[in-house]
Order: structure tokens, then C-alpha cells, then sequence
């Protein structure tokens, strides 16, 4: 009878994006749970051969009752299935999750990211805090996407039986190939993220209006799903021809490859920027800011430069800077930051070391 993997997750689109490969991987050997609201990708998974469990998450609720609801549905979960092994990822799996497993089932956590509600100070992070210690208790692993989510864990007395540090979600270098450099006529700039103010969405439109305005060879594109605040924002400027607004696009490559720049001056707590991941594997130079899950993506000056955060000033001088180089000069970053990505961030690192937890969990038991 093949091993039980049970994964936990909050959407289905960062587990089909971003761990594809890791759950093709799983499918060679082990019979695969998905525990997930049913999404757009539900289907492409359930493809590939996963079994799959509709579960509702409300991903930034505060509602205790909605979350209690989440924990006994890990319950009656776990006890129908009978996993051998459980894969969480983000806040609420990694907590409700580990918690359900009662410490009797491996459970393999991702620190996606430590997220808004961990990240500031206040109430909701003393709770968040608090289930973190009672949950990392029944944690087999914890694998972090950079080194100071792992010791903000520490610092906060969060003791983890083993932690790994892993590259983000790496990223696949077959699908993000290195696209041609476009030529110059027009420099073309983007953001890719949700368009929300922790993702820099402020400082990218002060950056937009100020360069538009002094460089007119320079064009600011956005892509991503757009909170209600900033649709009357950006239809406006688009209006003034200041940005071009493309919604959320499916396939960033088709972006990618009439771009010169991405730009991503967030200030969101990060795990590693899957962005800029992209970016850099699909051979573009990036500007970014200069905190954890992006500044160890970019080299300042070797494959893009680095901003400091919530600084409009500072990301105007970068994006200058940027312009001011030769065309060759700025394919060559891009060039860099394929290597970089490369030797650091391909997604099978990311993958072998999830196999080896997993192996071993299975080696023990036998």
C-alpha cells in the first residue's frame, strides 16, 4: 500500500505555480492530499493525480471561531486520510495543521513568509506568537525561506525540533528561460504584484510620474490584481498615458519579455520574492528593496540595484541610475542575474531537500 503525503495550503495557485514540481515529484512514490479552497489550478492538480479535499480558509480573518472551525476540519481530516506525512505552508495550515496532528504524524512546515499580522507588533501578533510556539511543538521540520524569518523564530523563543534553510520556492529554470534582451526605443519598466501599498505600489507611482515626465522614452507597466483603493488611481493614470494597467496576467513570460526592468519596492513580508526569482531566471535586471526575501536575490550594481524601503527618492535615483546605463551595460545585468539564479535558487534544491525530510520521515518508520 503506498505512503499518504497530506498537504495543507491556503490557495491553490502558489501550490501549482510554486511546488508543481515538488508535488510530481511525490506522485512517483506516495498517494497525494491536497487540503485547499477550490481554485482555478484545483483541477490541474486533481490532473496530475491528487486527491483533493475542499477546505475553506479565510487567509486574513481574525474571526477565533472561523479558525476553530479550520482546526477541527484538520481533524476529521487527518483521521479519515491517516497521512504518513504532512506538508504545511503559510500561517494558518502551519499552525492549525500541526496543532490537528497532535504531535503523532511528521509534519513538514513552510514559513512563507512571516506576514503582516506576525510582523507588527500588536494583539494579533501575541496571539499568532503564542499558537506558533504551542503548534512548532508538533513540528517535524520548518523550512525557512531566508535567515531572518529563521531567527525572528528564535528571538521569539519559537524553539523547532530541526529547521532548513531553503531558497524560497526556487524557481524553474526549463519554464523561465532567458528571454532576448528588447531593444531600446522605448524602457520599459514593471511591477508584478498585488497592487496594494505594503507591495510599493505608492512609491512605484511616484517613480512612474516623476521619470515619465523628465525621460518621455519610458513606460511603467503593472501587472497584478488591483485592491478597490487604487482602481480610480491607476485608471487615471492611464489615462495620462503615466502607466499601462494589464490586470492580472497569466503568463508573466509575455511580460517579461518586453520589459527591460522589474521593479519591486515592497515592504510586505516576504518569504523570497517569486517575482523576482522570475525576473532575474527569465535574464532581467531587477530594482528591489533592501530587506529580507529580496536583497538576497539582487546584487547591488551586478544583476540590479537595491532601494531602501518606503523611499520614493531612493527608487527614482536607482531607476535613473538605470536609464543612464548603455544598452549593453543593462543587458548585462540581466545576463547576472540568470547566473545568480542559477547557482542559488534553482527550484530542484528546493525539492531534494523536501524529498530528504520526507524520505527520512519514512525510513524512520519503517
Amino acid at each position: 500500500m503506498m505512503k499518504k503525503v497530506l498537504i495543507l495550503a491556503n490557495n491553490d495557485v502558489g501550490l501549482y505555480k510554486f511546488r508543481k514540481e515538488l508535488v510530481e515529484e511525490l506522485l512517483k512514490k506516495y498517494t497525494v492530499y491536497i487540503s485547499l479552497p477550490y481554485g482555478s489550478f484545483v483541477d490541474n492538480l486533481c490532473d496530475m493525480g491528487c486527491k483533493f479535499i475542499d477546505t475553506d480558509i479565510d487567509r486574513r480573518g481574525k474571526n477565533p471561531f472561523s479558525d476553530i472551525k479550520l482546526y477541527k476540519k484538520y481533524r476529521k481530516i487527518i483521521k479519515e486520510v491517516k497521512p504518513d506525512v504532512i506538508l504545511t505552508y503559510t500561517i494558518k495550515p502551519n499552525i492549525y495543521g500541526a496543532l490537528a496532528s497532535k504531535g503523532k504524524i511528521k509534519v513538514l512546515s513552510n514559513i512563507t513568509g512571516l506576514g503582516s499580522a506576525v510582523e507588527n507588533p500588536g494583539i494579533i501578533q501575541k496571539i499568532t506568537l503564542t499558537l506558533y510556539k504551542l503548534a512548532s511543538k508538533n513540528m517535524t521540520t520548518v523550512f525557512f525561506q531566508n535567515e531572518e524569518n529563521k531567527q525572528f523564530f528564535i528571538n521569539n523563543n519559537i524553539n523547532v525540533k530541526k529547521s532548513v534553510l531553503i531558497p524560497g520556492s526556487g524557481v524553474n529554470l526549463n519554464y523561465y528561460a532567458p528571454l532576448e534582451y528588447p531593444n531600446e526605443g522605448t524602457i520599459e519598466f514593471v511591477f508584478i504584484s498585488r497592487v496594494m501599498r505594503e507591495k510599493g505600489i505608492d512609491q512605484y507611482l511616484d517613480a512612474a510620474k516623476y521619470i515619465t515626465s523628465k525621460y518621455p522614452n519610458t513606460r511603467f507597466h503593472i501587472c497584478g490584481f488591483c485592491e478597490e483603493e487604487y482602481e480610480s488611481i491607476l485608471s487615471d493614470l492611464q489615462e495620462k498615458n503615466i502607466i499601462k494597467y494589464h490586470g492580472l496576467v497569466e503568463d508573466v513570460r509575455e511580460v517579461l519579455k518586453n520589459v527591460h526592468c522589474t521593479v519591486h519596492p515592497t515592504y510586505y513580508p516576504e518569504g523570497m520574492s517569486n517575482v523576482l526569482l522570475e525576473s532575474c531566471a527569465s535574464a532581467r535586471p531587477i530594482i528591489t528593496t533592501n530587506r529580507s526575501g529580496c536583497r538576497e536575490i539582487v546584487d547591488d550594481g551586478v544583476n540590479g540595484f537595491i532601494v531602501n524601503q518606503k523611499d520614493s527618492k531612493d527608487l527614482i535615483e536607482k531607476i535613473e541610475e538605470f536609464i543612464n546605463l548603455g544598452y549593453l551595460e543593462k543587458k548585462q545585468l540581466g545576463l547576472n542575474a540568470r547566473k545568480k539564479v542559477e547557482k542559488e535558487f534553482d527550484r530542484k534544491i528546493v525539492i531534494n531537500e523536501y524529498l530528504k525530510e520526507i524520505n527520512a520521515t519514512f525510513i524512520e518508520k519503517n
